[in-house]
């Protein structure tokens, strides 16, 4: 019988983000060095049987919904075989994937019947030029039909994450908003979030999510709640007569913290309470030396236990932590 994760603040954790790889097609510029990080050893790296032993763990202790992330989720081979395995345990309803879109029309389908239900992508401007620009990649076109084919396999809503920049992109906030009207899009503005080696360009580049609403409010019109149930960290609205949705995601200016529902698995097996703590509890090392179910389920109690009521990023903060290898 499954037991309900909760944390020493009172919060269920229903939700477990799992990086998959640390490798990635694209240099995104807020996300590493344009030369790239060096890779993990494949020897590091869980396996696909290894990560579906630790979710059915998880499900046994109240996880429900699965987000795969990277790095880039689809350079890894075979990646609809994971989702296969994971959408077929018994207590997970979801299994969610995170990409750049880029490798995604020609698999979206086979993801889709392989058992995934919904997938964000991730677009940080309309304009081929800047795109390659932002990502220091030629795959402005690639991500644009990722987009089309998720929705033609009822991949859906299909959510178009937005990572705003000053004086990088922030000029293109209307145009994507634009897009929920236009092309029914369910757009997210992402501010910024200041980890790892990009984060004095993060503070140099910050905008507010009040700041974003209140361009696109004196654009288009007034943004009403949008009535969608949701436990994610996105503060949605809709603009008048639009199909699709506003979402803004909040970290420095109205973080999320106090009903943050998810624990988040490394790709070389590190179960992170926070996304913006250095905290981790290894999983792999005992996976691999013959740990017993409780012995593993003992340290999802632990990490879960070790949650922080909240994250110290406004007192300028940071971690240690690559954003291409905790999956974001």
């Amino acid at each position: 019988m499954s037991q309900a994760l909760t944390d020493d603040y009172g919060r269920t954790i229903d939700y477990l983000r799992i990086s998959v790889t640390d490798r990635c097609n694209l240099r995104c510029v807020y996300c590493m060095p344009e030369d790239g990080v060096p890779s993990l050893p494949h020897e590091k790296i869980l396996r696909y049987e290894e990560i579906a032993r630790l979710t059915r763990i998880a499900a046994d202790l109240g996880i429900r919904t699965i987000r795969l992330t990277g790095g880039e989720p689809l350079v890894r081979r075979d990646i609809v075989e994971l989702v296969s395995l994971l959408a077929r345990i018994d207590g997970i309803d979801n299994v969610n994937l995170t990409t750049n879109g880029t490798l995604l029309a020609p698999m979206a389908g086979k993801l889709a019947e392989a058992g995934l239900k919904r997938v964000n992508i991730s677009l940080d401007s309309l304009r081929p030029d800047r795109y390659a620009a932002i990502t220091r990649r030629d795959n402005f076109d690639d991500a644009l039909a990722g987009i089309k084919a998720a929705k033609e396999a009822g991949l859906i809503p299909v959510k178009v994450n937005m990572v705003v920049m000053r004086g990088i992109n922030d000029d293109e906030v209307v145009d994507f908003a634009q897009r929920s009207r236009s092309h029914g899009w369910h757009v997210r503005f992402i501010e910024c979030m200041p980890l790892g080696g990009q984060a004095d360009n993060a503070w140099r580049e910050y905008i507010s999510s009040d700041e974003i609403r209140r361009t696109v409010e004196d654009a288009l019109g007034t943004l009403t709640p949008a009535e969608i149930e949701s436990k994610g960290p996105s503060r949605t609205w809709r603009l008048p007569g639009a199909k699709g949705t506003i979402g803004f995601i909040s970290a420095l200016s109205h973080n999320f913290c106090d009903h943050c529902n998810r624990l988040r698995l490394t790709a070389d097996g590190r179960l992170l309470p926070c996304l913006l703590s250095d905290m981790e509890f290894d999983l792999r090392a005992p996976l691999r030396s013959g740990a017993d179910k409780d012995a593993l389920r003992d340290i999802f109690l632990q990490a879960a236990a070790a949650k922080p009521k909240g994250h110290r990023l406004h007192q300028h903060a940071t971690t240690r932590h690559q954003m291409s290898r905790i999956g974001g």
